[in-house]
């Protein structure tokens, strides 16, 4: 039985109805065409936060001026050429899509608009083409009237701001974050910490996602846009940086757990400020800083002595980079409360200048979702113009946008097919609605009283995630059928024509899409997975210092997109024994190792190169369904990288190279001993001991 609605459901309902009926009494108004097109748009473009609606607004209206433009410049230039015409604008809407699906901001509303509006304004007008500029014109007005009725209504009356949701998550992102801290430091089980890093890292994208609306925001948050992404910034690493000091305490462990001596109170007395949370003396984690740079000064001059001396340092080094990280977090999310948008002065300067909005994205998707469009529309209108049929815009409309619709979704076939069943669910209703209720009436207050108790109902559930889907779909269904008042068709025959248009398209729309592009989460991730390996692979690979282009942000949000795919194919697929945080570890201390080129010398260089090209043929060659070990060769090569990397002269880079290597080794071979020395290092220690 359907729960009764929350007030927030209700107030939202009540504002979707509110801003379509508005949208509908100016169309009215203004003699617009197809004023219901308003009226619909205003539903399209409605979110239960307010941000949400704004941020989106502008982009709307571009992608829909855009689309208008290329619309009536193409059936101007082609509308005598019907084959030529359908090629073009499936290959108008395709292109905008592929565009669309390589931009996750708000930004590609504006291309995904600019593509299907083509589509509904193109092949309703090709039979009369004379009017294609002002019906152009009005179908602008429409949509955006709609637009900005939706805008102005949910900004201004109760506006439920992202603020609250926004703070919530991150607040909880952040005990999660002290939490998987605390189960790293006490050995938890691997369940438990796969667990935990997974969790994190969706939490994380999905704040990042959400952090792109936040500009536009009608809560004072939106003011705090910069150092609410440094703070997420700031998480990013803790994900990498918390696994290695996971790893090192395994591997400096003894037989019986214990840490070395001087090891263990640093590690004691850092878990206890992290265990104390918002609680903690501000002031403890410069000590706690101190105490490890003066660790880090006592094993410099000997890190690159052998494994366990170099995995030692390591430890301290990641080590004071968690303190550090917890810090950030703590004061980024106290100038938060307090509305000071400055940074703090200790913040990581390379956080400062780090990548903004940096997301995987996949080209070759983005590709197929556009053939799928393209193919959809061409198989619609060739079918269309062989038989005549009168309703075939119809079914070319529909194909257009619900090729564009679900395509970011790995199958969209579950989506389309759930909105084509609550559109058949839609026609009854719709004509009731059609051939019934609205011919009664000739007043618009009559309207909006025979409009409110379906449109209200659907608006409550528009506002449940769960059943968003469905309710959109009938709101479709009724909006599509009650726009056939517009064009004065509103009788048996033509909303029998324009819903059998619809269901074809749909039905069209959704066969072409699992032809082109429906996958499911196992194959979804195994190219997640493939991706990240080649973007490795290309890493190791280049021959200078790699830019700061975000790769620790596409990675950290591979692993997010990983976590939510291996949970959808519940565990029947078997990359879920990969881990995907070691991958990051191992790309960012790649460009560690790359940075220290310049100080390794001639012998240091090419022990280097060997060892990356070794990694560059791991990670090429890896297979998702098979995932080998690396090659024991590397081995060899990092002992001989090691031997290098002592021989050059003591410096800032050399000791950051000394962290990477240890920290590649142990990321490729986590079951490797450590040996005191390597056999090419020891006889040199000994006469340095000597000495």
């Amino acid at each position: 039985m359907p729960k009764a609605p929350t007030l927030d459901e209700l107030v939202f309902s009540l504002k979707s109805f509110a801003a379509s009926m508005l949208a509908l009494y100016i169309a009215f108004g203004m003699g617009l065409p197809r004023p219901f097109w308003a009226m619909l748009t205003a539903y399209v473009v409605s979110s239960p936060l307010s941000g949400t609606v704004r941020s989106k607004a502008v982009y709307r209206v571009a992608g829909t001026v855009v689309g208008s433009i290329a619309a009536i410049v193409l059936t101007v230039e082609l509308v005598n050429a019907p084959e030529l015409l359908s090629l073009v604008v499936g290959l108008w809407v395709g292109g905008c899509l592929f565009v669309s699906l390589l931009d996750r901001t708000p930004r590609s509303y504006a291309f995904m608009l600019a593509g299907y509006t083509v589509g509904l304004i193109v092949f309703p007008a090709v039979s009369n083409p004379e009017a294609i500029f002002d019906t152009g014109l009005a179908r602008v007005e429409e949509i955006i009237l709609g637009i900005v009725c939706a805008t102005v209504i949910h900004s201004v009356i109760l506006p439920r701001g992202m603020g609250p949701v926004l703070l919530g998550k991150l607040d909880a992102a952040l005990r999660d974050a002290e939490r998987w801290t605390l189960d790293a430091l006490d050995g938890a089980g691997m369940d438990a910490r796969l667990r935990d890093r997974h969790k994190m890292a969706t939490d994380l994208t999905e704040m990042r996602v959400m952090t792109t609306h936040l500009p536009y925001d009608t809560s004072d948050l939106r003011w705090m846009t910069r150092p609410m992404r440094a703070l997420q910034d700031r998480m990013v690493y803790l994900l990498p940086v918390l696994t290695a000091v996971q790893d090192r305490l395994i591997a400096l462990r003894g037989p019986h757990g214990d840490l070395p001596a001087d090891m263990a109170p640093v590690l004691a007395a850092t878990r206890g400020w992290i265990a104390a949370g918002a609680d903690a003396d501000p002031e403890e984690a410069g000590r706690l800083i101190g105490w490890l740079d003066r660790l880090e000064a006592d094993e410099a001059g000997r890190a690159s002595a052998g494994w366990q001396a170099a995995t030692r340092f390591s430890f301290i080094r990641r080590l004071r980079s968690l303190v550090e990280i917890h810090r950030d977090c703590r004061t980024l999310r106290a100038h938060i409360a307090t509305g000071d948008q400055d940074l703090p002065d200790h913040l990581d300067p390379l956080a400062r200048k780090r990548s903004r909005g940096v997301f995987h994205l996949d080209h070759g998707m983005a590709a197929w979702s556009a053939a799928a469009a393209l193919l959809g529309i061409t198989t619609v209108c060739a079918f269309w113009i062989l038989t005549g049929w009168s309703s075939g815009s119809a079914a070319a409309m529909m194909v257009a946008v619900f090729t564009c619709f679900f395509a970011s979704f790995d199958d969209p076939v579950p989506g389309i097919r759930l909105f084509l069943v609550y559109t058949l669910a839609s026609i009854p209703l719709s004509a009731f609605y059609l051939l019934v209720v609205l011919p009664s009436f000739d007043s618009f207050p009559m309207l909006v009283l025979c409009l409110a108790p379906t449109l209200v109902t659907l608006g409550v559930f528009v506002a449940r995630p769960a059943t968003m889907g469905k309710a959109m779909a009938l709101i479709f269904g009724v909006g599509g059928s009650l726009s056939l008042l517009d064009t004065g068709n509103g009788d048996f025959a033509s909303f029998l024509n324009s819903s059998t248009g619809q269901i074809v398209g749909i039905v069209t729309a959704m066969l072409v899409t699992r032809m082109c592009r429906s996958v499911g989460a196992a194959w979804s991730a195994r190219r997640l997975l493939h991706i990240g390996w080649r973007e490795i692979a290309d890493l190791a690979r280049m021959r200078g210092v790699p830019a700061n282009d975000g790769f620790e942000s596409r990675m950290l949000d591979r692993v997010g997109l990983l976590s939510a795919r291996l949970a959808q194919a519940g565990g029947t697929v078997d990359v879920d024994a990969i881990d995907a945080v070691r991958d990051l570890r191992v790309g960012l201390n790649v460009v560690e190792l790359q940075r220290a080129r310049p100080v390794l010398g001639v012998a240091g260089g090419a022990a280097l190169e060997r060892l990356l090209r070794g990694v560059t043929d791991h990670f090429r060659a890896l297979s998702a369904k098979r995932p080998d070990p690396a090659p024991a060769g590397l081995l060899d090569s990092m002992d001989d990288l090691l031997s290098a990397i002592d021989a050059a002269p003591p410096c800032a880079e050399r000791d950051r190279a000394v962290v990477a290597l240890a920290a590649l080794r142990r990321a490729l071979f986590p079951d490797a001993a450590l040996e005191a020395l390597p056999s090419t290092l020891e006889p040199l220690h000994q006469e340095r001991a000597r000495a």
